[in-house]
């Protein structure tokens, strides 16, 4: 049987790292948190310990295959945080790093320190990084409603049609309609992060009212 304190290290080690990738999921308000991170880092490092060491008592190699049921038992976990929100789907990336975070787990609870630290610096580069490089590259437009408010419509149909041409981004289901002495103008549109910032701040002006959600995009 492995010494106590060398299971005790494994499994600190897993809790950290987990805990460490929990932390990031916790500054961007993401379902899975600190204590999520740390106890599924940790679970699945004391599944593969104990898995290693009831076949190393029993001398039934067969056992080890409760480590390859944490893949299962980690992507019903994954599943649960994955929602369907005003038409878009959300939680993917955390299932994923939650499914990342059990396998990194299980590499520590292996006795493997370092691939297990390398695997935690490789996942918080994709959690990190990689989300600017996405929002600077344009990579995830999202289909959106924008709804204006105001008082008289002409000047701001003009206005809205050379922000958006100026943009690149094409105009759908354009509809004027008038709300006692206001009128709305609302139309859909596929648009990155950078450009819903640069449309908000070209078309909400003092006097006026304007939102942007993101909708369901209807085919056909």
């Amino acid at each position: 049987m492995l010494p106590l304190s060398t299971i005790v290290a494994r499994l600190a080690w897993a809790a950290l790292l987990g805990a460490i990738i929990g932390i990031e999921r916790n500054i961007r308000k993401r379902p899975s948190g600190m204590r999520t991170g740390f106890c599924v880092s940790l679970g699945a490092a004391l599944f593969t310990i104990v898995s290693v060491e009831i076949a190393r008592r029993t001398g039934d190699s067969g056992t080890t295959r409760i480590a390859s049921n944490i893949v299962q038992g980690i992507g019903f976990l994954g599943a649960g945080v994955i929602l369907r929100e005003r038409g878009s789907v959300v939680g993917l990336t955390t299932a994923a790093t939650i499914f990342a975070v059990a396998a990194m787990g299980m590499a520590a609870g292996g006795g493997l320190y370092a691939v297990s630290g390398i695997a935690c610096a490789l996942i918080l580069f994709a959690l990190v990084l990689l989300f600017y490089v996405e929002g600077w590259l344009n990579l995830k437009p999202r289909y959106m409603l924008f709804r204006i408010i105001v008082d008289r419509a002409e000047n701001m149909i003009t206005e809205v049609h050379s922000i958006f041409a100026e943009l690149k981004v094409g105009i759908d289901n354009f509809q004027i309609s008038q709300s006692g002495e206001k009128n709305i103008i609302q139309f859909d549109a596929e648009v990155g992060t950078h450009q819903q910032e640069k449309i908000l701040k070209a078309l909400c002006k003092p006097g006026m009212s304007c939102e942007m959600v993101p909708v369901e995009r209807h085919n056909g």
